[in-house]
């Protein structure tokens, strides 16, 4: 069997995920200051996480 092995079950990229259209302007999720633009931030529930560098900041906690 020659040539290259396939890959079951691979995740796609989400990174159209990040993007939205309002009418005729394009808006992007935050980018990674350090990475710079094309490199998005994870929104966690209580950060901002880049899983290249590492980069975090904290989200700032509503007080109820």
């Amino acid at each position: 069997m020659a040539g290259k092995k396939q890959v079951k079950n691979k995740v796609p990229s989400k990174r159209w995920t990040k993007y939205k259209v309002e009418g005729d302007k394009l808006t992007r999720g935050k980018s990674c200051p350090k990475c710079g633009d094309g490199i998005f931030l994870g929104d966690h529930k209580d950060r901002l996480y880049c899983g290249k560098c590492g980069y975090v900041e904290m989200k700032a906690k509503k007080e109820e």
